[in-house]
């Protein structure tokens, strides 16, 4: 933060490090089940299809969610629909602690789908709304860092919590810290123009993103879903996304099984090694934000600057095939630390872009269809992942095809998305009729 930054008031980084905080939260939540892999085969007797099944299961509502909650965040705001989504997923993580049977596990991950299918949609509008657009990549990458941060602290704290007091007790902690997240987030998280504790110099710092969120009548059919997800620029964006998250969910739902059962690294210490590569991804998250954010407040070109971090990292993320012919734990941890340390460098960048990309008042339209994109792989990464070790027994396919996703994600970014500016607005006689 620089010093101008400071003299003008802090509140927008408080509302930022609150939206990472939740995300800490919520992604804690998610690898609670890749950490309960081993306790629920026993508990319940599942196979490696069906925890590739229940790791989807959370992905399967939160993807049906993200198109209507993109507009339905744009229609009732931030603040309403963040504080119904964190109540609901905190009694997820709570109906999972008691359920009886695997029906009851599989209910608890749906509802929990439903209770976070808000967040990433929400936090990109409320970042559009509190930040200019040049200090955006770095509000950005404070929660999306929390998303992988979340695993480097919360797999080792989870799998501990496991091994000594069992799964069911792990589901139950992770409850209470959603529910005084929801505490958290219902006394302090405002619009601008409704904070208190906003002072005049900032929100006159802020005022000219304003008009990016709220719609006019003019711009209400240009910001429509049917038109926006024909746009080029938004399905660059989103094939691009939804091939850097299918990677993410693929590392986040099996890496410790991978590390347990490929390398024969123990229960503990494969929960141990799996949060390096998230520590050096959280790193990478917060150092493409600053890095972005520097080189556009010094004048560099703002599209160049967010392209080439953007499409850079995802090159990266190919270092996943490196891992398929690793035969040591060290190998497998540096390859897989390439990958998602690139992969989490052009993170914060890809989610600052649908307010830079999005006409007036369709910024929680376009993230939302982002993130729909994102679920789809997230529900295909875990599934494809538990057939191809059910016919092959092995993870070279498993990173393969991760990798050619990657291959198509690049050129997306490259042909669809091009430069990062409005989308096209609609031809006046096409707005009439």
């Amino acid at each position: 933060m620089t010093t101008q930054s400071a003299a003008i008031g802090r509140r927008r980084w408080t509302i930022a490090c609150l939206l990472g905080f939740g995300v800490l939260v919520n992604y804690c939540d998610r690898v609670n089940l890749s950490v309960s892999h081993a306790a629920l085969y026993a508990t319940f007797g599942i196979s490696d299809v069906v925890f590739g099944y229940l790791s989807s299961a959370y992905n399967l509502t939160y993807a049906m969610c993200q198109l209507p909650v993109g507009v339905v965040l744009d229609r009732f705001g931030v603040r309403r629909v963040g504080r119904v989504s964190t109540f609901l997923w905190s009694m997820a993580s709570f109906a999972a602690a008691v359920t009886p049977n695997i029906g009851g596990f599989f209910g608890a991950r749906f509802l929990l789908g439903l209770g976070e299918a808000p967040t990433f949609p929400a936090n990109a509008k409320a970042i559009g709304l509190w930040f200019p657009a040049n200090e955006r990549g770095f509000a950005t990458s404070i929660f999306d860092a929390a998303a992988k941060l979340a695993s480097a602290i919360g797999v080792p704290i989870i799998g501990i919590l496991l091994i000594k007091v069992g799964w069911r007790w792990s589901f139950a902690a992770t409850g209470i810290v959603s529910l005084l997240y929801f505490g958290l987030f219902s006394k302090i998280y405002k619009d601008p123009d409704e904070d208190q504790k906003l002072t005049a110099a900032e929100a006159t710092y802020i005022s000219d993103v304003d008009t990016l969120h709220k719609p006019s009548i003019e711009s209400c059919e240009q910001s429509s879903l049917g038109y926006l997800i024909r746009q080029k620029k938004v399905l660059g964006l989103a094939i691009g996304f939804g091939a850097y998250n299918y990677s993410f969910y693929l590392l986040l739902t099996w890496l410790p099984s991978y590390l347990s059962s490929a390398l024969h690294i123990d229960l503990l210490h494969s929960f141990l090694y799996t949060s390096l590569p998230w520590l050096f991804a959280t790193v990478c998250d917060l150092i493409a934000g600053l890095t972005s954010d520097a080189l556009i407040q010094r004048g560099w070109n703002a599209s160049h600057v967010r392209r080439t971090i953007l499409i850079g990292g995802t090159a990266l993320g190919l270092g996943i095939l490196g891992a398929a012919n690793a035969h040591t734990p060290a190998r497998a941890l540096l390859w897989i630390s390439i990958s998602i340390g690139g992969l989490s460098a052009a993170s914060p960048i890809g989610w600052s872009i649908p307010s830079m990309i999005s006409p007036r008042g369709g910024v929680g339209t376009v993230g939302g269809i982002v993130n729909f994109s994102n679920q789809l792989s997230g529900i295909a990464a875990p599934i494809v992942t538990g057939y191809i070790l059910a016919a092959t027994g092995s993870y070279n396919w498993v990173f393969g095809v991760a990798a050619i996703y990657l291959a198509i994600g690049i050129a997306s970014y490259l042909f669809l998305l091009g430069k990062i500016e409005p989308v096209p607005a609609k031809p006046a006689a096409t707005l009439i009729a």
